[in-house]
């Protein structure tokens, strides 16, 4: 059962508590710490993202069309649509030969304030270069260029685009492709339904790959985990959790969050992978829950914590932007004996 993890006040009253599971694994899939259910299944969402991101590597996409670290970090983003995130996801696509009219990500407003405030004020509509996930469409459609795949439905399950996906997610997570349930994302490729705790030990493969069976996934892993350290802010943007993780903390983790309150971390010296799942979907909870395993298992020292603080213990806030409550962490993690 997920257990309560965040509480919601509002002035001396409890408004509101987010259940939520939590699996620390290492690359060996040994489930070190958990609160909830570690086994709980779930949608990995676009924590999947950096995974998904090997083959592009692996393949020698990545070296043929001479991608840089910054185009690697945005095609692992839940970019904030910024046009620092936009320039490169162009570029990516100038690189391959295609445009953005190849892109089948779909179409949302910015996920950035500021920036789709800007877009209103000038009449003009988003586009697909705005959609979140445009980077990794992108590093799909260079996958597809490269290997002399189909360009036209590279974003169905049968496309063999998206079967290179799933190899690379049951090689990272352990899990038997037939025994990996499948969706459709938000953005119209498969999404993978998997237990937390196999999450967790994707993540500790990523920031740990020696033990990959071949050497062409060990060095894409390195330099997916490279590009996004180098570059935490072309994997989110303006305020968000994961790029605000490795800026205070990119010397120890990798980090990346998913819709519907997935999370997932690799922590590189521990040699472990976190995975939470906010039972409501409700993203406001993951912050602090991932935030307090990592204090916990001793990520995050006095001066991370302060530095994060506005993602560790956010504030309620009025319509005038005054405090009026808080997000607070609590909750149990439990551990081997």
């Amino acid at each position: 059962m997920s257990e309560p993890a965040v509480k919601v006040t509002r002035g001396p009253i409890v408004e509101s508590v987010h259940r939520a599971d939590v699996a620390v694994a290492d690359s060996a899939g040994r489930i070190l710490f958990w609160a909830g259910d570690p086994g709980k299944v779930t949608f990995w969402r676009s924590s999947a993202k950096p995974i998904q991101a090997v083959p592009l590597i692996e393949t020698g996409a990545s070296a043929r069309f001479g991608f840089e670290d910054r185009e690697i970090a945005v095609m692992c983003a839940s970019h904030s649509g910024e046009d620092v995130h936009m320039r490169a996801v162009a570029g990516i696509l100038s690189k391959i030969g295609l445009d953005d009219s190849v892109l089948a990500c779909g179409v949302h407003p910015p996920l950035d304030r500021a920036s789709a405030r800007k877009l209103l004020a000038c009449g003009v509509a988003p586009w697909q270069l705005h959609c979140n996930c445009s980077g990794k469409h992108a590093a799909m459609l260079s996958v597809a260029v490269h290997m002399g795949y189909p360009v036209s439905g590279y974003f169905r399950p049968d496309h063999p685009v998206q079967r290179l996906m799933l190899h690379e997610v049951s090689l990272f997570t352990g899990i038997r492709e037939d025994d990996i349930s499948i969706g459709v994302d938000g953005c119209g490729v498969p999404v993978f339904g998997l237990p937390l705790a196999a999450m967790a030990r994707a993540f500790a493969t990523l920031v740990r790959p020696g033990q990959l069976p071949n050497a062409a996934a060990a060095a894409g892993a390195q330099r997916v985990c490279d590009a996004m350290r180098a570059h935490p802010y072309m994997v989110a943007g303006r305020g968000r959790l994961t790029t605000a993780l490795m800026e205070v903390a990119g010397d120890r983790l990798v980090a990346k969050s998913g819709a519907e309150g997935v999370c997932c971390v690799g922590v590189l010296d521990l040699g472990l992978g976190v995975a939470v799942k906010i039972e409501d979907g409700n993203a406001r909870a993951a912050g602090p829950v991932v935030i307090e395993v990592l204090a916990r298992l001793g990520v995050l020292d006095g001066e991370g914590l302060a530095a994060l603080a506005e993602h560790h213990h956010p504030h309620v806030l009025n319509h005038r932007g005054e405090v009026v409550g808080d997000i607070i962490p609590g909750f149990e993690l439990k551990s081997q004996p």
